[in-house]
């Protein structure tokens, strides 16, 4: 990296303007643009995120301050509040969805290899969502309860270095269960699910494209048992059985057999009931694998707390969705910085320091390499097991 730049500027150079430029193009994002381009939006909703600004206003303030360096960080048109907040209503939201997932196109080999805690070669996802809670009286549109505004965030996580590898954004009011029909399905794969994601057609269409899925039985789940295998009850394994449904209509939408098996969960003391379509790994690795889901709830806790998509710079559904997606963006990007650096910090703490040397004209692997890592502290111990990656 060159020195004589700023931080933010050498951050840049993992960016794929090529790609970027692409994005644009396909949705005419620079049509009758003569002044901030989406580049600009881009950099200064980046710069928002990396620095956690409140307001237009705020990001305004703080780049107008550092207008000298502006041109050096990429940023070539005027920064102004009103020309920012036009950007974010009327520029299309899928151009920075399109981009974020060629980051993740590029993050994901990356962190092929790395461990995630069970000895398992196919690739792993939990699917799950969050609900972004808003003002109904300033975001109308959001529809969630009567007097609740919302929209959710439903990601599939690939648990190989907690990459979301598909992002759906929706109101709040959209059941989480029919996501589940736009989910890209990876042949081999495992996607695991908590029980709201219940449905046999869904579920068995799943099992039509050759992928697995761990899910839990809910208690008024009726089937017949089929057959049982030996279970090891020491483990925790209190029954491994192949079942079939025989509830109402369950045989027709699921017609093949399912693998059920019982367990009992010794840190939360609780008897838990799995369903699976794979026959192959052992009963307690099933059981292992549900238990990983719970690295998705961690992602979503991670970015609520560092990224800001809980406080919005416009009030509009294409404002929400530019923000929701550039922040994935800054996250991914510095997952590939900190691979591609070789650093050992963990993404909080790397956002830390980037948050107060953006303006610096350091070498950008100086400047994170030298960190106190003694000293990473993190809000809780659950983050720095899913992020010390």
């Amino acid at each position: 990296m060159n020195s004589g730049q700023t931080v933010f500027a050498q951050l840049l150079d993992f960016l794929p303007l090529r790609e970027f430029r692409q994005c644009v193009e396909r949705y005419r994002g620079n049509y009758k643009v003569k002044d901030f381009s989406c580049l600009d939006q881009f950099l200064c909703m980046a710069f928002a995120q990396l620095t956690y600004r409140e307001s237009l206003r705020d990001i305004e303030a703080c780049l107008r301050s550092r207008n000298s360096k502006l041109y050096h960080m990429g940023i070539r048109g005027h920064v102004a509040r009103n020309t920012l907040a036009n950007a974010n209503n009327v520029r299309d939201w899928k151009i920075y969805s399109d981009f974020t997932h060629v980051l993740i196109g590029i993050a994901r080999p990356l962190y092929l290899h790395d461990d995630f805690g069970i000895d398992l070669d196919n690739t792993v996802y939990a699917f799950d969502s969050t609900t972004i809670d808003l003002c109904l009286a300033l975001f109308p549109w959001a529809h969630f309860r009567k007097r609740k505004g919302a929209v959710k965030m439903h990601t599939l996580l690939d648990l190989r270095g907690s990459i979301p590898s598909f992002i759906e954004i929706t109101e709040g009011k959209v059941a989480d269960v029919n996501v589940l029909d736009d989910l890209p399905i990876e042949p081999g794969a495992f996607y695991l699910m908590d029980r709201g994601y219940l449905d046999f057609a869904r579920l068995y269409a799943i099992t039509q494209q050759a992928a697995f899925f761990v899910t839990r039985s809910k208690r008024n789940t009726l089937f017949r048992r089929h057959r049982s295998a030996d279970a090891d009850k020491t483990t925790g394994v209190l029954s491994d059985q192949v079942i079939v449904l025989t509830g109402k209509d369950a045989d027709q939408k699921y017609p093949a057999p399912l693998r059920r098996i019982k367990y009992y969960d010794q840190e939360t003391e609780k008897r838990l009931s799995f369903l699976s379509n794979n026959f192959f790994l052992p009963a307690l690795t099933i059981a292992h694998l549900y238990k990983a889901r719970w690295r998705v709830e961690l992602f979503f806790k991670w970015i609520k707390q560092h990224l800001r998509i809980k406080a919005f710079y416009g009030t509009s559904p294409n404002a929400v969705k530019t923000q929701i997606w550039i922040a994935i963006a800054v996250y991914v990007l510095v997952a590939i910085c900190k691979k591609r650096l070789g650093l050992d910090a963990s993404l909080y703490k790397i956002l830390q320091v980037l948050s107060v040397t953006l303006f610096e004209k350091v070498d950008i692997q100086q400047a994170l390499t030298g960190m106190d890592l003694e000293n990473d502290e993190t809000e809780s111990p659950n983050q720095l097991t899913l992020f010390d990656l």
